[in-house]
């Protein structure tokens, strides 16, 4: 036996444990779960019942396109407001943008049951807006519990100080020069920032926004405290199958479900990241 074969199988005795790992704990759930989805609750026989019931029945579709309708505008207003955040952080050189640098990633360090009771605590309509209202002969009721507008309202608190640590990392990696090279040669802030600085930061919100889109499909924890009966978030919709009716082929074809939901996003992360950057075309 050559030597270059003996490393080679030394190499592979290494990596097989892990790879035994993974293909227990997540390769056989997956494909566990596909082929379930495909099957007859009572025979077992091939199936597109279990697909066809989530896209037929209108409650179950209307969880998808409320899902996807929560989803997309988490998206998109956490992308604009931290990407103001970054820019500010990133050019602005004062004590507050320091200051801010240092809290704003707090929320991400506070468990998530304890961020969505504080929340409801504050903007139910008995809560404490309401109370400081009243002292003021105001009856401000805001309606954002099991509303749509309050689950977004909270996704962005979790969301908006990670995608805006994505964003700034990739502000911080564009040198001064060419800022100010672009400066020198008369180019306005306008021009600067559409024809370099934008550019240039794209991609990394373009990859923060995946993370944010896979991140709230299959919430839970915000949809179940926070949420309405009808419709639901898709992480919810799961656990009723799952949980409260005991249909289990039915959840394995809504995780499949919500997979190619997620699959979408983690291919525009893909072809984000191997598309070549733009200064090195």
């Amino acid at each position: 036996m050559s030597k270059t074969l003996k490393q080679k199988l030394v190499a592979y005795a290494l990596v097989l444990p892990a790879f035994l790992v993974v293909m227990l704990t997540v390769a056989y759930p997956i494909v566990s779960a596909v082929i379930q989805s495909f099957q007859d609750e009572k025979t077992g026989a091939f199936t597109l019942d279990n697909y066809a019931y989530f896209f037929t029945e209108p409650a179950q579709r209307m969880n998808i396109l409320y899902t996807l309708f929560v989803v997309v505008a988490t998206v998109v207003i956490a992308l604009v407001v931290a990407y103001l955040l970054a820019l500010y952080l990133r050019f602005v050189h004062s004590n507050i943008a320091k200051s801010i640098g240092t809290l704003y990633l707090l929320p991400r360090f506070v468990p998530a049951m304890c961020a969505v009771y504080a929340m409801i605590t504050i903007i139910r309509d008995s809560g404490l807006i309401n109370r400081i209202g009243l002292h003021f002969g105001m009856n401000l009721k805001l309606g954002l519990m099991y509303h749509a507008n309050g689950m977004i309202l909270m996704n962005l608190w979790f969301n908006i100080p990670f995608a805006a640590m994505m964003i700034t990392a990739g502000l911080g990696a564009i040198p001064d020069s060419i800022i100010e090279a672009a400066r020198d040669v008369g180019a306005g802030k306008f021009k600067v920032f559409t024809s370099m600085i934008l550019p240039l930061s794209l991609k990394d919100v373009i990859i923060a926004g995946t993370f944010v889109f896979m991140t709230n499909v299959g919430s839970f924890t915000t949809p179940y405290l926070m949420g309405g009966n009808s419709p639901k978030m898709l992480g919810i919709a799961l656990f009723d199958q799952f949980n409260k009716y005991l249909a289990y082929n039915r959840s394995a074809a809504l995780s499949v479900i919500m997979f190619l939901l997620c699959s979408v996003s983690a291919g525009v992360y893909i072809y984000t990241n191997l598309k070549e950057k733009d200064w090195e075309q």
